[in-house]
This record gives structure tokens, C-alpha cells and sequence, in this order.
């Protein structure tokens, strides 16, 4: 069965992977169907009412997407073959008999110029009245969604993403704030992209406000910080009681990290940089050296650490004994570029 996951275009290639990452720890088998502009489209086997059920788990976990939809059909962005589509598709599996429906339809980038979202919104509605069901556009008990990219891709919505959540956990909205930390959204992808499950440990060796360590906790997941700074730790353990994380802080150092060889189920870590960077430190270099062969120390085999950096950190990583996974990166403004490297203990 075919499902597409409505991206939100925040990272090339970040929503793809937190997606795929977090169909492989609900245990999903499953292949990439498509990669669309900002549509993700996976087919994965098994009984569709049991995959729309685990699927809803899966939306409470993501942050850069925005619906994930039952397809029931893809065609070329051309008006007559998406009318098409929705005449000749077998909606049974995704509409009962006598239930209420309405249509939306979303236009990505530039796509599908020529298609007038309320024209077609209109025509796809009036192709699933002629099969018997009534339209309600205030509360119907299912939402078809026709997402216009580099193709069309129709169906039923199986689950939301509540993007407003992360909104309500912005830095400048929690009891102790300090600049230059990670959005919520972000943070929660590292925590999937991490792979770590609810009642596994993860680890951030430089946890500060405790961002990534929140969107972790909220998961179920035990959470250890490891923090420097004794004022940032305070202030991160207020964060984590806000939010009812089950954590443990350690004010000390990242290059003698007090935990016990492969403990960790998991590691997600925004590291310091610059100037910052050398509060205890030697150098720089020794921060990031000392720091990545203790990452390496604690996590257990076959696990994954996640981490966002604004230097490049691939030598750290592999002379620690790390695999390269993924490396992803994104351009904040003209002088700050942060790189996401995805890591492997094997």
C-alpha cells in the first residue's frame, strides 16, 4: 500500500530522513516508492487499516512534515488526468459507505501553475458525490488530499502533524532561555533521525538548555545531559521538569564523560563552537577529539549518534571509530551553514 508524507520543506534532506528513520524503529517493512519535491511517497506492506492505526504514532513523533495520506492515486499535473484519477480510483478502502468527505488540495513550489486549486478542489469533490457519498467541509469524517508537485498525488489523509506544538516549546517560551540554541522542530528530528525508542537511553554530551534533550523526553525516552557550564545545567533541569522528562544532569566534561562502555541506546548532540567552545577546553580540536572517542566509548554497537555541527567534523568522527551514515546541510544565513552528520557505531 502506498502512503505519502507531505514534507515541509524546511531541509532538503532532513524530513526525508526522519521519516524513513522512524518507519524503521516502528518496525515498518517498507521500500521508497517516490521522492517528490516536498512528498515522500513509501510503499509499505502489510493490512492497511493495522499500517493507518501505527502510522498515527509515527505523525506524534515527525516535525517536518505535515500530513501523512493514504494514496489512491498518482498521475501527471495536468487538470483532466487528475479529474481522471479520482473517477476511475476504487475509494472503498479509504471511505465508507454514508461517511462525509471533503477536499483539499495543496500546491507545492511552483507546480501544476495551470490547475486552480478551488476548480479542482471542486471537480475531485464532485467525482467522489457521484460515487455516493456527501460532501462536509465543517467536520466530515475524512479528508481527501491532492498534493501538486513534480506529480499529482491524491488520497485519503490518514494522520496530521501538530506543527503548532513545537511552536509552544520555542526557546524564548521555556523557564531558562540561552541564545543560539536549536528549534524544537529541529531537535525532535535529531531525536528520530537518532532511531531511539521509548524506554532506551539517549545521551547529549553538550546539552545545554537541554532543547534536544526535551523532544527526547516527551517520547519516553530516559535522557542524560552532560553540561559544562553549572548556570546553563540549572537551567536545563527547569526545562526538563516543565515538560515532565524523565532525565538525569551531569555538570562536567564532554572529553571524560562518566558512563559506563556502550550504555548509550543513542546520541543526538548539538556541539559548541568558536570562542564558546574553549570554556574547558584545550583547543577546539581537543574539545571535538576528546569528545567524539568518549561518544563513541559509551554507545552501544550497531547504535546511531546524530550531530549538528557549524565545523566540519567527518575527521573527528571516523579516527573515533564512527561510520559515516548521512551528512546533510543547510544554510541558516550568508555566514552560518550547520551540517547534520549521522553516525554509526559498528
Amino acid at each position: 500500500m502506498l502512503y505519502a508524507f507531505e514534507l515541509s520543506g524546511e531541509h532538503e534532506g532532513l524530513p526525508r530522513k526522519e521519516i524513513l528513520s522512524c518507519l524503521r524503529l516502528t518496525g515498518f517493512v517498507f521500500r521508497e516508492h517516490a521522492c517528490l519535491d516536498q512528498c515522500l511517497v513509501v510503499d509499505i506492506e502489510g493490512d492497511a487499516l493495522d499500517t493507518d492505526r501505527r502510522l498515527v504514532s509515527v505523525a506524534e513523533r515527525l516535525a517536518m512534515s505535515h500530513h501523512i495520506i493514504r494514496v489512491a492515486g498518482i498521475c501527471d499535473v495536468k487538470a483532466e488526468d487528475i479529474i481522471s484519477l479520482a473517477e476511475e480510483s476504487d475509494l472503498s478502502g479509504h471511505i465508507a459507505p454514508g461517511s462525509t468527505y471533503v477536499v483539499r488540495a495543496k500546491r507545492i513550489k511552483h507546480y501544476g501553475e495551470g490547475v486552480k486549486r478551488e476548480d479542482i478542489e471542486g471537480k475531485l469533490g464532485g467525482a467522489i458525490f457521484r460515487k455516493g457519498h456527501q460532501a462536509d467541509l465543517r467536520s466530515p469524517d475524512v479528508s481527501f488530499r491532492l498534493v501538486i508537485t513534480d506529480r499529482a498525488v491524491f488520497g485519503s489523509v490518514v494522520a496530521s502533524i501538530d506543527r503548532s506544538s513545537y511552536e509552544h516549546r520555542a526557546p524564548h517560551k521555556k523557564p531558562f532561555f540561552y541564545p543560539g540554541v536549536l528549534m524544537p522542530r529541529v531537535a525532535r528530528a535529531l531525536v528520530n533521525i537518532s532511531e531511539v525508542k521509548p524506554g532506551e537511553v539517549l545521551l547529549d554530551p553538550f546539552s545545554g538548555t537541554a532543547g534536544i534533550l526535551v523532544e527526547a523526553g516527551m517520547l519516553s525516552v530516559h535522557v542524560i545531559g552532560l553540561e559544562v557550564r553549572r548556570m546553563i545545567s540549572h537551567g536545563a533541569r527547569m526545562n526538563l521538569e516543565l515538560f515532565g522528562a524523565d532525565h538525569s544532569l551531569i555538570t562536567g566534561d564532554a572529553c571524560r564523560v562518566p558512563l559506563k562502555d556502550c550504555s548509550m541506546d543513542a546520541i543526538a548532540t548539538d556541539p559548541p563552537y568558536g570562542r564558546s567552545a574553549a570554556i574547558k577546553a584545550e583547543s577546539l580540536h581537543h574539545l571535538y577529539s576528546g569528545s567524539f572517542s568518549e561518544m563513541y566509548r559509551v554507545l552501544k554497537k550497531g547504535r546511531l549518534a546524530v550531530v549538528v555541527s557549524e565545523i566540519a567534523v567527518l575527521e573527528y568522527a571516523t579516527e573515533a571509530g564512527f561510520s559515516v551514515v548521512d551528512v546533510f546541510t543547510q544554510r541558516v544565513h550568508r555566514s552560518l551553514t550547520r551540517t547534520f552528520t549521522v553516525l554509526r557505531k559498528d
